[in-house]
């Protein structure tokens, strides 16, 4: 079936939507935790420099793709030169398995929001709540598969009617109640003392691997050598200013995660007695460390709740984005309706999803490469995809197509003078690549055990 190709309905649209992709769960766990870990305040100077440098030359390189090309990753590589079509399908591969696993930790979102609402913070607080719950076998499943079916609906509208509709809803939300949370853990007592911690450049914790670890937060978190920049980019309007736009989506997702740090590292900083440890990454800050906070905190009940709304609506917004590029691929490729394209991407993720989701009971003892089915899919896709996308996205650049190319689709903007061009190119050919092979051989040591990050 032939497709029209839908398009965001401005720039506000295009940059809240790609914002919502940006910000994602890795912005509310993992950046405070790297944050505290490499020194506070340098590492937050590394990162601010980063986003406005490597980070925006890869965002601006993939929108522009997009744009040029009307097409997602698969059918954009291949117009702009056929040999780099497996390129597209290197990129495809990136959500195709990140979707899945991502939707299981979101299915745990919304059991703990339901939790924190029906049961209390006193109970969700409990040592064993959440490995019992993500030990049993219907309850992860059912949440699970509530988070796709809510991701598949909105997907299922289009990108005008169901994407940015609720971009511009959640996203607004979202920047509320993370500022307005931060506001009141900063007034409680103790909060200076986590405040400092958070923001004070400590340079005994500044290393190499703090460039390393800043960049592949930068590197996740704005959702970068996945396909979706470059899927958005093909709905984004030429009239739209594409370097401006960028910009305001570094600036939207760099505010997220800082006061998402600002949010988090204090209010644990206090509850855990200055425990440094108590900043661990992953499930145990979101799901076991901050119910503990929200239960000792006057009203943590509701606290608790208003927070995972906010962890909800950041990871929702991200899913969508995941699921559209799976979606887009798909409809560029084969002629598919949206309808179709979207029920089929919504069943595979429940068949790929639910062994995952069992990984941590019915199905522990599977540990591909050593680790859970989750934890592997992840490794392989940030990892190992991730890093490889990225290295030959510069080279195509960089090398095949050249950097003109894109300077001149940005420049094909309304008011479109590309005022960043001679940095641009310098990063795409030089700079970034060396980067990106840095943070593919760092991350695969880390993940072995050899190195420690």
């Amino acid at each position: 079936m032939k497709t029209n190709r839908s398009n965001f309905s401005g720039k506000i649209g295009f940059i809240l939507a790609a914002a919502g992709s940006a910000v994602g769960l890795g912005n509310i766990w993992r950046f405070p935790y790297l944050a505290a870990k490499y020194g506070g305040g340098s590492f937050l100077i590394c990162y601010i420099i980063l986003a406005v440098t490597f980070g925006f030359t890869l965002m601006v390189a993939e929108i522009a793709i997009g744009r040029k090309t009307g097409l997602s990753a698969i059918g954009a590589f291949q117009k702009l030169d056929k040999r780099f079509g497996f390129l597209g399908i290197l990129a495809a591969i990136v959500p195709i398995i990140i979707l899945p696993y991502y939707s299981v930790i979101g299915g745990w979102v919304l059991k703990y929001f339901y939790a924190f609402i029906t049961e209390g913070a006193a109970t969700v607080s409990g040592d064993s709540y959440f490995s019992e719950f993500t030990a049993s076998t219907a309850s992860p499943i059912l949440w699970f598969s509530l988070f796709i079916a809510l991701t598949a609906l909105v997907v299922l509208f289009g990108v005008e009617k169901g994407i940015e509709k609720v971009s511009k809803v959640m996203m607004p939300i979202l920047a509320v109640l993370t500022v307005g949370i931060a506001i009141y853990v900063l007034t409680m007592d103790g909060a200076m003392d986590g405040l400092k911690y958070y923001l004070l450049p400590n340079m005994s914790n500044f290393s190499v691997m703090t460039v390393l670890a800043a960049m592949g937060q930068l590197f996740y978190s704005m959702s970068l050598a996945m396909g979706i920049m470059i899927t958005y980019g093909s709905y984004m309007p030429k009239s739209t200013n594409l370097e401006s736009s960028v910009r305001q989506i570094e600036i939207f997702d760099t505010g997220f995660a800082f006061f998402a740090g600002l949010m988090i590292v204090p209010s644990v900083f206090i509850f855990s007695g200055g425990d440094e440890s108590a900043l661990n990454a992953g499930a145990g800050l979101m799901f076991i460390t901050l119910p503990k906070v929200f239960a000792s905190m006057p009203l943590g009940t509701v606290l608790g709740t208003v927070f995972f709304i906010l962890v909800f609506f950041a990871a929702v917004t991200s899913s969508i984005s995941l699921m559209e590029t799976i979606v887009s691929i798909f409809m560029d490729k084969f002629k598919w309706s949206r309808r179709f394209t979207c029920i089929l991407v919504a069943v595979y993720s429940l068949l790929i999803g639910i062994p995952t989701s069992l990984g941590f009971g019915a199905l522990d003892f599977i540990k591909p490469l050593g680790m859970s089915i989750l934890d592997a899919m992840d490794f392989i896709s940030n990892s190992v995809l991730m890093p490889i996308v990225a290295v030959l996205t510069c080279v195509f650049v960089g090398f095949v197509i050249k950097p003109q190319a894109i300077i001149d689709e940005v420049e094909a903007s309304d008011n479109g003078a590309f005022k960043s061009k001679k940095m641009f190119t310098v990063m795409i050919k030089w700079i970034a690549p060396i980067f990106l092979i840095a943070i593919l051989i760092s991350s695969i040591l880390n993940a072995f055990g050899i190195i420690t990050m």
